[in-house]
């Protein structure tokens, strides 16, 4: 079914955070992500880019920001970023060299690790490049 027009991908997820530029700095750092649009917005909203793909980060209203939601609240679980296989070995070694704890998920068509950002937003990396692939 068409939907009577194309989409090129996500341009952006917009995340609410406790500091700014601190996540800004953190994507960056950890992830590799790239600031983008500096020029144009300064940090509201800060955003950071891999390839065509943005975060954009915005400041949680209120003193006493809530943790992330249970699991019968409707909210995004995660955040999730596609690499290969090399990638996501790499991705392994550098998140324990920064003592970011991860755990590895087998999903039959694609393998996981899932960590959390300082404001506890989970983040996945994933490859569709599984090791079964190669046997």
């Amino acid at each position: 079914m068409s939907a009577g027009f194309e989409l090129e991908g996500i341009d952006h997820v917009a995340l609410a955070v406790t500091d700014v530029s601190r996540s800004a700095a953190w994507y960056c750092e950890v992830l590799g992500l790239e600031r983008c649009h500096e020029e144009s917005w300064g940090d509201f909203p800060a955003v950071v880019c891999v390839g065509t793909t943005s975060v954009a980060f915005f400041p949680c209203q209120g003193s006493d920001p809530k943790t992330r939601p249970p699991p019968d609240v409707l909210a995004m679980r995660h955040l999730a970023f596609r690499t290969d296989r090399a990638g996501l070995d790499r991705a392994r070694a550098a998140l324990s060299r920064r003592g970011i704890a991860f755990h590895f998920q087998d999903h039959d068509l694609c393998h996981s690790i899932y960590f959390h950002d300082p404001d506890g937003h989970e983040l996945e990396i994933t490859t569709y490049e599984t090791l079964n692939d190669a046997v």
